[in-house]
């Protein structure tokens, strides 16, 4: 078990008179990242800290600072994104407003210093070397596997979608005005040096992003600098503003985000109109009508009554059913996280090697990009889909992922598809099951009744990609 608590990193000594330094939670002694499951990553990227401490003593709760002082794992962040990575990023065609953003705060206030079209290599690092203004990078793992690695690892480990931002900030600047966020934040520092500052919620687990000004925050609750190799998690809600200290010519970090509208309330909103849909097919006091003109009434306690007595009845449903399914969330992850990385060269995936024979021991690839689900919408269906292997999806994906574009504008077929997947009987849920939970399976021993059912369904998923033949 590490040591709770620890030094924090001091701040310049004319900060020190001005802002007492509270104990801010801390460690030391990292490992490197492990990219062997997505738990191991998880792991090695908050160590020495325990998952199970982290979950139990800071996720949703309070900041974690680790400072990691050992050379291997600073030269590692930094190949995550450097300065010096611009000029190159910009050759490629970005765009201000959607690839990045160039700001600055000015009296509390954020100044955003974009200019219109494509971004000019010289033009942005003009901005940043003469008016210290603030470079933000929008979705780094489009353009840096490493990256790319992470997040995708991340997003199997939460269940949640997983963006990130690069700040390089030169010395003496600050980019944005104390604010708190809608997600949950893990920051990397890669460069450089940067001073942050963290106060008090106002809306703990708050549910948008929001500006407040500095007479509202108080005092910070948190001060301390983060060097290459450290990592500071906060939740959700934290008013946090960072600037680059005098003395530091720029810092570069980046900040790893999850956990945006995955609330419970966002849930049941998800949920709870499946759930209506599925009761009232049963219960005839979900089916029966409204008063007349109560849309247009004012006082209506009484039908508020009778709301609470059917949600009661809901309730009631739920217990005995046990089913609470959800809709456009599930959907929404599957269409938009990344795939998994195989290496910015290798080609798309297409079937290979040996054909699946009866006496073939097989084994599901990408197991957790793998989706088993029983069809709402179908009797006696279900269907498994691999989004890193489905037609029409893969590292492709990877360029739009968290921008809101391409993948929001896919034709009705392409989303068919790419949410179903391969459909089979229901007969076919044992045998499926078994392949997805087993580390590998003789196609013999499936969990169907005749051996032509066992190879078809070895084929099919063949054919897809899903499984190889060992």
């Amino acid at each position: 078990m590490p040591k709770k608590g620890g030094k924090v990193a001091e701040v310049a000594e004319e900060r020190q008179a001005q802002c007492k330094q509270p104990k801010l939670d801390a460690a030391d002694s990292p490992s490197v990242l492990s990219f062997e499951s997505p738990a191991s990553l998880f792991r090695s990227l908050i160590s020495p800290i325990e998952e199970e401490v982290f979950f139990r003593d800071y996720w949703e709760q309070k900041p974690l600072l680790v400072q990691r002082n050992d050379v291997l794992v600073a030269a590692y962040y930094q190949s995550l994104f450097q300065l010096s990575d611009l000029k190159e990023l910009c050759s490629r065609g970005l765009y201000y407003g959607r690839d990045v953003n160039v700001c600055r705060c000015v009296n509390g206030k954020k100044k955003v210093l974009n200019k219109e079209g494509r971004v000019n290599y010289m033009q942005l690092k003009k901005d940043f070397d003469q008016k210290k203004a603030t470079i933000q990078f929008h979705q780094p793992q489009r353009f840096k596997e490493e990256l790319w690695k992470i997040q995708e690892k991340l997003e199997c480990y939460f269940g949640s979608l997983v963006g990130s931002n690069v700040y390089i900030t030169p010395q003496g600047s600050q980019g944005l005005p104390p604010h708190y966020d809608d997600v949950e934040v893990f920051i990397l520092q890669l460069e450089g040096e940067k001073h942050w500052r963290l106060y008090k919620p106002t809306v703990p687990l708050a549910r948008e992003y929001n500006v407040e000004p500095e007479d509202r925050i108080g005092s910070p609750t948190h001060e301390f600098i983060l060097k290459p190799g450290d990592l500071l998690y906060f939740p959700r809600g934290t008013i946090h503003q960072a600037d680059t200290p005098h003395g530091i010519s720029y810092s570069t970090h980046v900040t790893i985000s999850t956990y945006q509208n995955n609330s419970w309330g966002d849930f049941l909103l998800d949920a709870i109109p499946g759930l209506v849909f599925d009761t009232a097919k049963e219960d005839m006091a979900l089916r029966t009508s409204i008063p007349r003109q109560l849309l247009m009434q004012v006082n209506t306690a009484e039908c508020t009554k009778k709301l609470s007595s059917l949600l009661r009845r809901l309730a009631d449903s739920l217990e005995s059913s046990r089913e609470l399914r959800s809709s456009d969330m599930k959907k929404d992850f599957i269409m938009h996280r990344l795939p998994p990385c195989l290496g910015c060269d290798s080609d798309a995936l297409t079937p290979g090697g040996k054909l699946p024979k009866l006496d073939s021991k097989i084994r599901l690839q990408f197991r957790d990009h793998a989706v088993i689900t029983v069809e709402p919408d179908q009797e006696n269906a279900v269907s498994i889909r691999n989004p890193s292997c489905m037609p029409g999806v893969g590292s492709g994906r990877r360029e739009t992922h968290m921008m809101g574009t391409e993948d929001d504008t896919a034709s009705e077929d392409g989303l068919a598809q790419q949410t179903h997947g391969l459909r089979f009987p229901l007969s076919h849920l044992d045998a499926l099951k078994q392949i997805w939970s087993s580390s590998t399976v003789n196609v013999k021993e499936l969990h169907l009744t005749t051996d032509e059912e066992k190879e078809n369904l070895a084929l099919s998923l063949w054919a897809e990609c899903l499984i190889e033949v060992l």
